[in-house]
């Protein structure tokens, strides 16, 4: 069982910056990779960037790229969202997730354990 807690939101500026982090807990020898996804009122859960936990490779998604940065710390299983010149756009329910089969990292399906969210909101 994994557990997943995310941490960090809040409301800033366009233009601001905002770090969210994930503690993890839990039997983590099998987890492939974990991500961050997001989810706007109204709107589906979208991939926002990934890491594999062991080759340390990063994807992003084209909206965020050059702006966001994922990373870990694999002693105490956290990954970390470090956000850059924020956008209203940006504004949504950040998730936490993690993928014991890796797969797409960019699809929802792949991920079997998931943390409760914490909003980030970004004004004009």
């Amino acid at each position: 069982q994994v557990r997943l807690e995310e941490s960090g939101g809040g409301s800033v500026q366009a233009g601001g910056s905002l770090s969210l982090s994930c503690a993890a807990a839990g039997v983590f020898d099998n987890v492939h990779n974990m991500a961050w996804f997001r989810q706007a009122p109204g709107k589906e859960r979208e991939e926002v960037a990934a890491i594999f936990r062991r080759s340390w490779y990063t994807f992003y998604a084209d909206s965020v790229k050059g702006r966001f940065t994922i990373s870990q710390n694999t002693t105490n299983k956290a990954i970390y969202l470090q956000m850059r010149n924020l956008k209203p756009e940006d504004t949504a329910m950040y998730y936490c997730a993690a993928s014991l089969n890796g797969g797409r990292w960019s699809s929802t399906l792949n991920y079997n354990y998931w943390g409760q969210g914490t909003q980030v909101s970004v004004s004009s």
